[in-house]
């Protein structure tokens, strides 16, 4: 199937991996320009446009996709579907009337549950008990496109987003595989109106650790704002990262360790944690960091 491709981040490269390697044609790739990154400031290929330049397919990058050019270009490719996932811009409806058979956008949620931008995050955050991904047909709405295919995965006990995020990037590529293969078979469900919620993107206001809280709503923070921005704590006008935790046994004032581990109490109940990020360094396993971060039973943090 001819097909276009539209992604930026490292969660959109095991899609477009796993449509070459489904013997698709990749009519072109469209992801986010470069930008500045890195000490040097010099501009950065996303890894989307990495990928492809390896794979040596044509990669494009308009900053917008309203213009008549830009429409008309990516309806002269003559695509049979586009293939959309965390590709960061809006698209037209020019854009999506476009292909003979429409947009097909992966989605990493059940929906309509957890539209919009952040719904890995929400999703632990929210203590889901499972998540999954949908194929959707695309329409002008945010995320509220009839579903073709949905695949279901419970969520870990102490899985982070940064895992999770990989296993639905996996679990995606192989379901839009699917979805192609099926496509004529394949019959769009409307999305229910009940059950609606919406991933509002991370606000870095949301990171301070406030240990009042209940153990599982701290463990949740954590593990669901891990890699990005990372769940914190300052400790003698310093900064550190909490980027791993799970629940433990244990009670006592709000943010004082318990053990020489890390096991720090909370409002109810107490939480251990197994990574962490000190400003300006690498992150490490608790006991790794406590080699050179003393803070022993008793410490408030």
């Amino acid at each position: 199937m001819r097909i276009i491709f539209m992604g930026t981040p490292d969660f959109s490269v095991p899609v477009l991996d796993a449509l070459v390697e489904a013997g698709h044609e990749i009519a072109a790739v469209y992801c986010q320009p470069p930008r500045p990154a890195g000490r040097g400031k010099k501009d950065r290929p996303t890894p989307v446009h990495a990928r492809a330049g390896a794979l040596g397919l044509e990669v494009r990058h308009p900053v917008s996709l309203k213009s008549a050019e830009a429409q008309a270009e990516f309806a002269a490719l003559q695509a049979e579907v586009a293939v959309v996932v965390a590709y960061g811009l809006i698209l037209p409806q020019a854009i999506l009337d476009a292909p003979a058979r429409g947009c097909l956008n992966i989605h990493a949620s059940l929906l309509p549950r957890w539209r919009g931008a952040a719904p890995i995050h929400r999703a632990i955050m929210a203590g889901d008990a499972e998540t999954g991904v949908c194929i959707m047909q695309m329409e002008a709405g945010l995320d509220t496109g009839p579903v073709l295919l949905r695949e279901a995965t419970p969520i870990g006990m102490s899985e982070t987003t940064a895992q999770l995020h990989d296993r639905l990037s996996a679990l995606g590529a192989a379901a839009v595989v699917q979805a192609l293969a099926q496509l004529d078979g394949l019959h769009p469900q409307a999305q229910p109106e009940d059950g609606v919620t919406y991933a509002h993107k991370i606000d870095k206001a949301e990171a301070a650790l406030d240990w009042s809280r209940d153990a599982v709503e701290v463990d949740r923070q954590i593990r669901g704002l891990s890699p990005f921005p990372g769940a914190w704590f300052e400790r003698d006008a310093v900064r550190i990262k909490v980027l791993g935790s799970r629940l433990a046994e244990g009670q006592g004032d709000a943010g004082v360790v318990l053990d020489d581990a890390l096991r720090v109490a909370c409002g109810s109940g107490a939480v251990q944690l197994t990574r962490l990020q000190k400003a300006g360094r690498g992150a490490q396993d608790a006991s790794e960091f406590l080699r050179g971060n003393a803070l022993p039973a008793g410490t408030q943090l």
